[in-house]
């Protein structure tokens, strides 16, 4: 067992962020954790660093800095201490309120519980957060990727994430087939493996909430509700009910249903307003590629803004360049949104972007926008010289190949 501390309770150099009221309080030196990931992990989050730290110290000329502090999980955990997630590293995130992390091993379809799942739940990281645009210059497989500009909140709590299910033909599984049967009338085949889908009224109208206080805050003109209510009745179906009621009941001054729309406004949204729309999901997938510009800030249920984020970054650039935070009452974690790529790990190859944006988002929620726009500044300036990692490079005529820290120093020479 490694003696090293999983996390010093007061790093040095650094202050704690408080959160009262609803607002957070930054200091100068705030101490704020990461967990550096597994497999390409150590790669993009080393370029990362340097990159914020660069972009802080250009921005506020020394009077502010990050004190970052090592945190572990998954991979790396495994092996310095033989724990999945210690409970360490979610009291660091409680303690310190900000923190980022690279992608995490997640087995599939057996094994330990994905690390990010159980990090976002013990945390109460309730709404997933990506915001997906696109770069100039970076090649795209759509004609006009500079028509979508969109964030998506995802409900990150429940849904068929939730992780109530059981495996088929086990004692578990049987015991719920046979109630569903015999007491509620449903029935379910055997050896079926069978999972739970939430959705409350609770978990529906706070992310409504945030997502709307969003909205208004970056001056964002609409919110669709994606859902599968035509099906699920009472759980995608309610998901889009408590959405409109909370907008109605809240933000009743602001916010804005289609009806009203046309039958009191004629089609044209109010300066001040925030139309509220609602989509079936199926059909978001259409209308996310076919009129992207008619779609601002997007609410699903935990499944489906999984997917509609994924397949929106696809059509800016691909995961590489999508950032993502997952945000509660007075607690952040962001995060690259792709994953591990294990083949690549320790070559100094892959594209680090979504982590670095991710990072861009941390210092936005900081309330550091000076450090932010620097970020996006170097990022944008360092593309359009076509001097890009492997993934783009190879689909750019004319641009030279960086190595993935080489691409990170390329960004901080290209701060202004």
């Amino acid at each position: 067992m490694n003696n090293i501390k999983k996390y010093p309770r007061i790093p040095e150099g650094g202050d704690v962020i408080s959160y009262k009221d609803g607002e957070l309080t930054v200091p100068d030196t705030p101490a704020i954790p990461f967990i550096e990931g597994d497999g390409i992990g150590p790669d993009i989050w080393q370029a990362t660093r340097k990159v914020l730290d660069a972009s802080v110290e250009r921005a506020y000329s020394g009077k502010k800095r990050i004190v970052w502090v090592e945190i572990y999980a998954a991979g790396k955990s495994m092996e310095m201490f033989d724990e999945w997630v210690p409970d360490e590293t979610v009291q660091a995130v409680r303690d310190f309120r900000v923190a980022i992390k690279g992608p995490l091993t997640t087995p599939v379809g057996e094994g330990s519980r994905s690390a990010n799942v159980y990090l976002r739940q013990a945390l109460d990281l309730y709404a997933c957060v990506r915001p997906v645009f696109w770069i100039p210059m970076v090649p795209s497989p759509v004609k006009s990727p500079e028509k979508l500009d969109v964030v998506v909140f995802r409900e990150n709590t429940e849904d068929v994430y939730a992780g109530i299910e059981f495996r088929a033909a086990s004692e578990e599984a049987e015991k719920l087939r046979d109630f569903l049967r015999d007491t509620l009338g449903k029935d379910v085949r055997s050896g079926s493996g069978i999972g739970v889908k939430p959705i409350s009224e609770f978990g529906t109208k706070r992310l409504m909430r945030k997502a709307l206080q969003y909205a208004i805050r970056r001056g964002r003109s609409s919110i669709t509700i994606m859902h599968k209510g035509n099906i699920m009745k009472f759980t995608e179906g309610a998901f889009k009910t408590w959405c409109m009621e909370l907008a109605r009941d809240e933000f009743g001054e602001i916010a804005l249903t289609e009806d009203e729309l046309w039958d009191v406004h004629g089609g044209r949204i109010p300066e001040g307003k925030i139309l509220v729309k609602d989509r079936i999901a199926d059909a978001m997938f259409q209308q996310i590629l076919l009129r992207p510009d008619e779609y601002d800030v997007i609410i699903a249920p935990n499944l489906n803004g999984d997917y509609i984020s994924d397949a929106a970054a696809a059509q800016v650039g691909g995961l590489g360049l999508a950032p993502g935070a997952n945000i509660g009452d007075g607690l952040a974690l962001f995060e690259a949104t792709h994953g591990t790529a294990p083949k690549y790990a320790g070559q100094d190859k892959v594209n680090p972007s979504s982590l670095i944006l991710s990072g861009r988002m941390m210092l936005e929620y900081l309330g550091w926008h000076e450090a932010a726009e620097l970020v996006l500044e170097g990022l944008k300036k360092t593309v359009a010289k076509k001097t890009v990692t492997y993934d783009l490079e190879r689909q750019m005529e004319g641009a030279r190949l960086l190595k993935c820290s080489e691409f990170g120093r390329a960004i901080v020479d290209n701060m202004q």
